[in-house]
């Protein structure tokens, strides 16, 4: 496929961008005299750029920027197997500022914030265009510091970021440089880890209440950016962009951390502190849920030692008797169960009849068991349909139940 450097001289400036405000008159506060920064060449001319470098070990938070080896497990989450063979190096960080927060075909990406690590050093670039016509060599630029790398690593970027990127490429017919990439969406992966602990888990609130880092009184929200962009554009006044460029720069750097605490985390998840049980359990799901059953087992037994909750303590229970199951340990399984049916937990009852009408022959036993989780269904809250469902399978239950009692 023809690459975005054959195509550059074929194209013109002014594609996608003749119905935004024309290049502004020069303002004494440019964005080169607020925020520093330098200009680099493109082969269609020059775009600001605001570099920063780190070291691999500089500490967000609580938490450095950098890592050794990915976790096949991050990879097996991400149902992509090219992962667990990258180096760090391999790996971008990225996240972008935009004309709209609703993405779509009419909305810019004005300000990127990409970072990788180089030898040592985790280096930090902000690629800005001061105008609209200067979206070709942003693209242009980002592509370059794109090309060593092989995966790409974002925050609710496989619905917003890496779309309009994309868009934003394609508008110009270019090949789009992150098609071919591995991608890790971090908000999905919090999402499922930190439900049932953190109310939002946007990645501000991850940044501290995970990370334990924030942010100074120079940050802003995210909506308020794209009026400080359309009224940069007007005036050509840069002042107001410095808090913008922070506020992508802390994004950019709390992305890499929480991937380097997550691949610690998932390396060696039973490390978690236990007033944090809510996380051992969601890590139990997940482990189990990728067929990871001895790291489940171990995970769920943990979160057991500590105080929950009846209807997560049932649940937790029911579901490490079913990984004992899975590997034919009845003797562990049992009494867990029992534990679970004691909560009034519905497939914990169900799973007991099964055990002792299967594997025990004791058909009284499986019929008070299948008694009581019709005694349980009644009362549970469940929709009509599921629990017409359930009352038909039971019911089918014990009716063959009786008929085998009978029969002895």
């Amino acid at each position: 496929m023809t690459s975005l450097a054959d195509k550059l001289k074929s194209l013109g400036v002014k594609v996608g961008a003749q119905h935004l405000p024309p290049p502004k008159p020069k303002h004494p506060f440019t964005i080169e005299n607020v925020l520093g920064g330098s200009y680099i060449n493109t082969p269609l001319g020059e775009i600001f750029v605001k570099e920063a470098y780190y070291p691999s070990n500089h500490y967000h938070g609580r938490v450095p920027l950098g890592w050794n080896n990915l976790p096949h497990i991050l990879a097996a989450w991400a149902e992509d197997e090219r992962l667990s063979s990258l180096s760090p190096q391999s790996f971008v960080f990225l996240d972008t500022e935009t004309t709209g927060l609703s993405g779509g075909t009419g909305t810019y990406v004005f300000l990127v914030g990409v970072a990788r690590f180089e030898g040592e050093q985790f280096h930090l670039v902000q690629f800005f265009m001061r105008d609209p016509a200067e979206e070709i060599r942003l693209l242009a630029a980002l592509e370059k510091f794109l090309a060593p790398c092989q995966a790409v690593v974002t925050f609710n970027g496989k619905s917003f970021d890496l779309p309009l990127i994309a868009t934003r490429y394609l508008s110009h017919g270019w090949r789009v440089p992150l098609a071919e990439f591995a991608h890790i969406d971090l908000l999905h992966l919090a999402r499922r880890l930190w439900r049932e602990r953190l109310p939002s888990r946007t990645l501000y609130n991850l940044e501290f209440h995970i990370l334990g880092a924030t942010r100074t009184e120079e940050d802003l929200p995210g909506w308020m950016i794209p009026q400080i962009y359309f009224d940069y554009l007007i005036s050509g006044d840069a002042r107001p962009l410095k808090r913008v460029f922070y506020h992508n720069a802390l994004d950019v750097i709390s992305l890499a951390a929480l991937f380097s605490y997550l691949t610690a985390l998932l390396a060696n998840p039973i490390q978690i502190p236990p007033e944090y049980s809510p996380d051992i359990l969601a890590l139990a799901r997940l482990f189990e849920d990728l067929n990871e059953a001895k790291a489940a087992i171990d995970l769920y037994a943990k979160a057991l030692e500590y105080p929950l909750p009846a209807p997560i303590l049932s649940e937790s229970l029911h579901n490490l008797a079913m990984l004992y199951k899975r590997q034919g340990n009845f003797n562990l399984a049992v009494p867990l169960w029992e534990k679970a049916a004691h909560l009034k937990h519905l497939h914990a009852h169900i799973e007991l009849a099964k055990f002792y009408e299967h594997r025990q022959q004791d058909y009284r036993e499986a019929i008070s068991w299948t008694r009581s989780a019709l005694n349980i269904l009644e009362k549970t809250d469940l929709s009509f349909d599921e629990k017409q469902n359930w009352l038909n399978q039971l019911q089918h239950r014990l009716t063959r139940l009786l008929r085998k009692n009978d029969e002895l």
